[in-house]
């Protein structure tokens, strides 16, 4: 079996880490299947990083870097002093022909060590890093549908994006081209085909679901009533109101959020009837977009928050689920202004 360059193993490490790209992860998996040296790097690797994800991950310090630096190079002066030490008295020891490679093989010990301390500092620092720079990734992307969204309000005298629809006619059908379609992200659709808001703009960094995905194209946009499918559309919306004495639609205070942990796995087979039960876990469970640790909420006044709960308001509503509903068939809708409901 030919040994596994270094190219391959840094791709493997980049795959644990979650830093390929889309392609490199499709390299990466047929390495891992084609390969039994990859298999067991990989393994070796998922079970070596496994206990870091229990860590909490907290908001970044101002000065993390500095610290992490300061930190890394006092631990590795400290421990070259040590090897150093060792290393000179192995020296003033009479070394047989036998030993001869001892003193070579302490300095390679004290590089590696020197890079094992500064790799399990660095390693922390960059996860809460890469965290913070995804969930702010996602925020931009939110405040950047609010302005496509507030554009096309203002290019259609104040209305919305909106489908003609039917009462009781399923939101839940995402991807579904038919003419009959009535998904709730429909609607949204109209901002990416009149240019309005980019495609990728729909799609949360910190969604797994989502990588490998082909790029759309122009005729695709062009030719499609809806998005293909779940992969390019990882966030939440708005289910409206039903309609005031006045005709006008109320539950504003929330347009969009990451995806909504109850309708992660909406079914394929759409000629099927759609049930979904409630269940402890998916009551309390976060968004799956930035790992349960929350989830990122745009408001109808245009701003962003990160919210570590699911719910708002002075009534602690959960935006992910209906007031007194715990049977979900996929065409209910909020029955007062204070009930707000994100989905699919």
């Amino acid at each position: 079996m030919t040994p596994l360059s270094s190219e391959q193993k840094e791709l493997l490490f980049d795959h644990c880490m979650g830093l390929a790209s889309p392609e490199q992860i499709v390299e990466a998996q047929a390495l891992i299947c084609s390969n039994e040296q990859a298999a067991r790097l990989h393994s070796s690797l998922q079970a070596t990083l496994a206990p870091l994800d229990s860590i909490e991950a907290e908001m970044c310090p101002d000065d993390l870097i500095e610290r992490t630096m300061l930190r890394l190079n006092n631990a590795a002066s400290s421990s070259t002093g040590r090897l150093e030490q060792l290393l000179a008295g192995e020296q003033e020891r009479s070394i047989g022909s036998q030993h001869w490679h001892w003193p070579g093989m302490v300095r390679k010990l004290a590089t590696a060590a020197v890079f094992v301390i500064g790799g399990s500092v660095l390693f922390a620092a960059f996860n809460y890093l890469r965290f913070d720079s995804r969930r702010q990734q996602c925020q931009m992307q939110q405040s950047g549908f609010f302005q496509g969204w507030g554009n096309y309000v203002a290019d259609h005298d104040g209305k919305q994006p909106a489908v003609a629809t039917q009462a009781g006619a399923p939101w839940y059908k995402l991807g579904y081209q038919g003419s009959e379609n009535h998904s709730n992200t429909r609607p949204l659709y109209l901002l990416v085909k009149d240019r309005y808001v980019e495609p990728d703009c729909f799609v949360c960094p910190s969604c797994s679901k989502s990588r490998g995905r082909p790029k759309l194209t122009s005729s695709q946009i062009s030719n499609n009533r809806d998005f293909p499918d779940r992969r390019y559309i990882s966030y939440s919306f708005q289910i409206r109101c039903r309609q005031g004495n006045d005709g006008k639609l109320c539950c504003r205070k929330v347009l969009m959020a990451d995806l909504s942990p109850l309708f992660e796995n909406l079914p394929d087979d759409f000629a099927k009837p759609f049930s979904l039960h409630l269940n402890r876990r998916l009551l309390t469970v976060n968004s799956v977009n930035h790992k349960r640790k929350g989830q990122n909420v745009l408001f109808g006044d245009g701003h962003v928050e990160f919210l570590k709960m699911r719910f708002i308001g002075v009534s602690n509503d959960d935006v992910f689920t209906l007031q007194n509903t715990d049977v979900y068939h996929g065409y209910e809708v909020p029955a007062c202004e204070t009930d707000f409901f994100l989905a699919p």
